[in-house]
């Protein structure tokens, strides 16, 4: 099923591009929500460390939009909730070619928060999407 408007950035006049992200995104068709994915395998078994859970938990977030008919550039948002943000930014250079790897180089809106922990105790990064995909 292919979108026939695909999404597109929103950027408003005078901002500066905005690297790896979207400050926004404007879509129209079936919205897609993902509850939050974290970086276990279809066994529950948790990839090892903050890198591995963040590239495990992008794959669930594909297969899950995939599983509902949309692609990877039908999401127009990304929330990720880290336990550890100082690992976060140690992981960051890291982070973008996994990013890529999974993802292309379709870049949402995206957010990072930091909280205190996550329902599975093992979890360092959960990821929520919402993707819009074409009627």
């Amino acid at each position: 099923m292919s979108n026939p408007t695909p999404p597109r950035a929103i950027l408003p006049e005078g901002w500066p591009e905005p690297r790896g992200y979207a400050n926004g995104m404007v879509a129209s068709g079936r919205v897609l929500v993902t509850g939050g994915l974290v970086g276990w395998d279809a066994d529950g078994v948790f990839a090892e460390g903050f890198v591995a859970q963040f590239r495990q938990t992008l794959i669930n977030v594909r297969a899950v939009v995939e599983a509902g008919g949309g692609r990877v550039e039908d999401i127009v948002r990304l929330t990720w909730y880290v336990t550890d943000m100082a690992a976060y930014r140690e992981s960051l250079k890291a982070i973008g070619p996994v990013y890529r790897a999974v993802m292309g180089r379709h870049f949402p809106a995206m957010a990072v928060v930091g909280v205190a922990a996550l329902v599975e105790p093992q979890a360092l990064v959960e990821i929520e999407a919402t993707a819009v995909i074409g009627v």
